[in-house]
């Protein structure tokens, strides 16, 4: 069983903090396997009718694995899963906790405040640079095609059949057993129609005539995706400044495996992997900085940012990414710097192995590697 080195390290850093860890992400980017994969573990999955029975009386269960490190899976099947991760925090601290389910664990009415500062949470996200690693898969053309879920990532071949089963497990699964949304197919086309627009400017006007619904319908269905995990709302910094985008997001899918599949790449071209290396560096970030707080900037010049990184009290922090650093042109930086002067700026290429700094018309931009950047916000946060 293949270890994910530093997720283990973040359950165990979590652990140290409180006693119940709550796992959530997309179906099967790996959640299960990581549990398991953990030391000295008890896994439970209580989508077993018996496990469900064991765990009728929450005391009595808790009391028989106290002082161990235990996994619920699949918790929100059980009738009450609160009552157990309550009594679990407030009567058994020595009890270390995995509370996992699928990407709709926080949304369900199951949990609704009762475990407010009793849980830190977890985002695992598809598979990461240190997961490339751990899977001894270091190609970054690979990951690209085939996406960051493990099954797909260690398919032989891209498993088109997958991508296209999975949406439908997770629109029968996750959608259905919580949010019971109609229409199928306006939703279905939406999820396919935002993939293969991933990373573009959403107006949700323009998606009601091919899904046939209306308006308000879309951006219900779009707070649905992003509470899931599948869509990343990436909305504009600003300071309302009247030359700024102050309220149209970038949407982008999940999972470069999905955006290729949608748009119908079975090869890659050399134009093709910027794109695909901003997602990458998205869902690094995500993972490490393990927040959403991460926004764009573009002004109504159309000069963009791709990411900036907000601190309260702090100068923001500007990040371009490319695929070669030789393919930087410096005018979206140059108009962000003259709003911003104390902005920090990165820009964050495939091809850098050591960072280094150039003054562009009094601009000092840093050059790094996507490891650099994150040590850099990791830090700095």
């Amino acid at each position: 069983m293949v270890k994910r080195h530093l997720w283990l390290q973040y359950i165990e850093s979590a652990w140290e903090n409180r006693n119940i860890l709550w796992l959530s992400g997309v179906r099967r980017v790996g959640k299960t396997f990581l549990c398991k994969s953990i030391s000295d573990i008890e896994y439970f999955d209580c989508e077993l009718p018996r496990i469900r029975a064991f765990m009728e009386d929450p005391q009595a269960f808790l009391e028989d694995v106290r002082g161990r490190r235990v996994v619920l899976d699949e918790i929100h099947r059980l009738g009450n899963p609160a009552e157990l991760l309550k009594i679990a925090a407030d009567y058994f601290p020595e009890t270390k906790l995995i509370a996992s389910g699928s990407s709709t664990l926080g949304a369900s009415t199951k949990f609704k405040d009762t475990l407010s500062g009793r849980k830190i949470e977890l985002w695992l996200t598809p598979i990461m640079s240190s997961d490339l690693r751990d899977f001894d898969q270091p190609d970054l053309h690979h990951r690209f095609l085939q996406g960051g879920l493990p099954p797909f990532f260690l398919s032989d071949s891209v498993p088109e059949y997958d991508f296209q089963e999975w949406l439908d497990a997770y629109w029968a699964k996750d959608i259905q057993e919580l949010f019971r949304l109609e229409r199928r197919y306006s939703f279905q086309r939406f999820v396919e129609l935002l993939l293969t627009q991933s990373g573009g400017i959403f107006e949700a006007t323009s998606f009601s005539k091919p899904c046939e619904v209306s308006r308000g319908t879309i951006t219900n269905y779009l707070k649905v995706l992003e509470l899931t995990f599948v869509v990343h709302v990436v909305r504009p910094f600003t300071t309302r400044r009247a030359t700024e985008i102050v309220s149209a997001p970038k949407v982008y899918g999940f999972d470069t495996g999905f955006v290729c599949y949608h748009r119908g790449w079975r090869q890659l071209r050399q134009q093709d992997l910027g794109y695909l290396w901003e997602h990458y560096v998205l869902n690094e970030m995500f993972a490490h900085l393990q927040t959403r707080n991460i926004r764009y900037w573009r002004d109504k010049r159309r000069h963009e940012v791709d990411f900036v990184f907000t601190r309260r009290g702090k100068p923001p922090i500007a990040i371009e990414c490319t695929w070669s650093a030789d393919d930087f042109d410096p005018a979206n930086f140059l108009a962000f710097w003259k709003q911003y002067p104390n902005a920090k700026m990165f820009v964050v290429a495939n091809n850098i192995d050591r960072a280094f700094s150039r003054k562009i018309r009094g601009m000092t931009v840093k050059f790094v590697s996507l490891s650099s950047l994150i040590s850099f916000l990791t830090e700095n946060r």
